[in-house]
């Protein structure tokens, strides 16, 4: 079968502080701590390896202890670990704070991620692939190796593009090469603000102007005036869904990479030939899964669980 999704993006190795609080100054004790691998695309394509989908990464790491847990990670779920390079640099790591109101700030340290060279990326590899997944990497020349990868890669393979907070905040117009290659782009409702100036329906729209084909922003139910069930908002050229979610309050480890986890579903969705809107529910059903343990992987689920709680919530196969 090949491999049907190659992930491109950062590995790091994420420290995970519990706190009360997010504080903007001051002074609070952390309440527990996690360490936990992690790394946009890697999330996704860990999560969709789990699902049993045939996954390969691009990305590299150091040669030390935390790249090998890295490694170690990927290759306990079968995605393919052969074009990750090793540098002679630390593995890059996040410092994440977050809270118990979902709330989280993340800082990052490429280390070996910045040392990723256009010279590593194989082309053939990618070719062989249906979808390329990609994520943010710290710095201009990481930007560049991935705006100059779209005009390489066949049209035949279809881009998916999570540019997180880093790559929002450089705007549209800076994006332009990578969203005008995209068919599905993920954001949540304060990178889409970022990136475009304005509220998500509105932005979404000014997404598909620069030529992306769907539009995907988890809301997690922050609509003034609606109830608190609004999971996500997708939009495509000629219509728009608002998913809402069926999970029950349950209990939260954290929210760190529960976007990652989203994008894990609906593509795994999207590859099953799903239809918009069951690719958005499978979508919130994973990044449900996800919450209910902190860090970006220890929640999510396999096919099994997946197949389990989408026909009791839905009443139908997924």
């Amino acid at each position: 079968m090949g491999i049907e999704v190659i992930g491109f993006g950062a590995m790091n190795m994420d420290h995970i502080y519990g706190v009360a609080r997010i504080l903007s100054d001051g002074e609070d004790a952390v309440a527990d701590y996690t360490l936990s691998p992690g790394g946009s695309a890697a999330n996704t394509l860990y999560g969709l390896a789990k699902l049993g989908v045939s996954a390969g990464f691009l990305g590299a790491v150091g040669d030390d202890e935390a790249g090998r847990m890295l490694l170690k990670d990927f290759r306990n779920v079968g995605v393919d670990t052969g074009q990750i390079r090793v540098k002679q640099e630390k593995t890059g790591s996040t410092l994440c704070l977050t809270d118990k109101r979902g709330r989280r700030a993340i800082y990052v340290l490429p280390g070996a991620n910045s040392l990723l060279e256009s010279d590593d990326i194989d082309l053939d590899y990618i070719k062989q692939a249906h979808v390329l997944h990609l994520s943010s990497l710290a710095g201009e020349r990481l930007l560049k190796i991935q705006k100059q990868l779209m005009e390489r890669i066949p049209p035949s393979i279809k881009v998916s593009f999570a540019p997180g907070s880093i790559y929002a905040a450089r705007g549209l117009d800076d994006l332009s090469p990578i969203i005008k290659r995209t068919h599905v782009l993920f954001l949540n409702h304060k990178e889409i603000a970022e990136l475009t100036g304005e509220e998500f329906q509105r932005g979404a729209q000014s997404c598909l102007r620069h030529g992306c084909d769907i539009v995907a922003v988890t809301i997690g139910g922050r609509i003034k005036g609606k109830a608190n069930t609004a999971a996500c908002y997708l939009a495509t050229g000629n219509r728009e869904y608002m998913i809402e979610t069926k999970v029950t309050k349950q209990t939260l480890g954290d929210t760190v990479g529960a976007g990652d986890a989203f994008a894990a579903g609906f593509l795994f969705g999207l590859l099953r030939q799903r239809n918009l809107e069951e690719c958005g529910y499978l979508g919130e059903l994973v990044a449900q899964f996800s919450i209910t343990r902190c860090g970006a992987r220890a929640g999510l689920p396999t096919l099994r669980q997946l197949r389990e709680r989408y026909a009791q919530l839905y009443g139908k196969p997924c």
